[in-house]
């Protein structure tokens, strides 16, 4: 499978300094631990990943935009006329062809991220994801609001974050925005509250921009509440009557998905 990669807009200087100093931070978390748990030395595989990018072409240049991995599944003849159609769309957009050499760095470092979790968790940080969508209109000020949010609330707290976010899913409709966090892990046996403060915040900023409290993580008791208030009381109540009929003994994860009625007890 072919995956090459298309570079696109210019962005701002402050931009690219804010970029800079993202990877300056993520590297020095990473030389903060000296192996991972397949016991390979974690500022080894830095070097040799940022070698990759650098004759890949992978990299962040300066001036860079946004970075678009494209992959293609199917029989030859149709992938080849795929890519050359799509090669043609992102060209009249102002795109850049990087070649496959940044898709490939991609997919070998794919699922790397749980060990640098680790490493972050060793050092006194944290890094959390939360995801959304909407559609295509209301993409921008839903990744505004909910950036504002995170950044916002941990850094009233004094331990201002890191925000990532990139599109996860599309569709003709809309599209799927997934943010990941950075932050220091707040006050020592307050971990766990410091974060469910700014996903709180979050999930607020989320219906406040017309988005979907989940769109493949599911509800569960940490979305539940937000998700009763974007159904609406007809929704809760059309749940709670199938909950009913299915279930009359309330044996099957009470409380979790369908909301309480106004004024019940869980």
């Amino acid at each position: 499978m072919a995956l090459p990669v298309v570079r696109g807009g210019r962005g701002s200087a402050a931009a690219r300094r804010a970029g800079r100093a993202d990877a300056r931070r993520a590297a020095a978390v990473g030389r903060d631990r000296d192996h991972d748990r397949a016991g390979r030395p974690v500022r080894r595989r830095h070097r040799r990943r940022a070698g990759e990018r650098r004759a890949s072409g992978g990299g962040a240049p300066a001036g860079a935009g946004c970075l678009a991995v494209l992959g293609y599944e199917g029989a030859p003849a149709a992938i080849a006329e795929r890519r050359e159609r799509l090669a043609a769309v992102l060209r009249g957009a102002g795109g850049e062809p990087l070649g496959e050499g940044p898709g490939d760095a991609w997919a070998h470092g794919r699922f790397n991220a749980p060990y640098l979790r680790d490493a972050l968790l060793d050092v006194g940080a944290f890094a959390e994801t939360l995801e959304t969508a909407a559609f295509w209109s209301g993409v921008p000020a839903l990744y505004a609001a909910v950036r504002e949010a995170l950044i916002g609330t941990l850094a009233r707290a004094g331990t201002p974050p890191l925000v990532m976010c990139h599109i996860s899913h599309v569709y003709p409709a809309g599209a799927s925005l997934y943010f990941t966090v950075v932050s220091a892990s707040g006050p020592s046996g307050r971990e766990v509250g410091h974060w469910r403060e700014a996903k709180r915040a979050a999930s607020d900023a989320i219906l406040g921009a017309g988005g979907t409290i989940s769109h493949h993580h599911g509800v569960g008791t940490d979305h539940r509440d937000w998700y009763a208030r974007e159904i609406g009381p007809l929704g809760g109540a059309v749940l709670r009557a199938v909950k009913e009929r299915l279930d009359p003994s309330g044996v099957l994860n009470p409380g979790v998905l369908v909301p309480p009625a106004d004024g019940a007890q869980e």
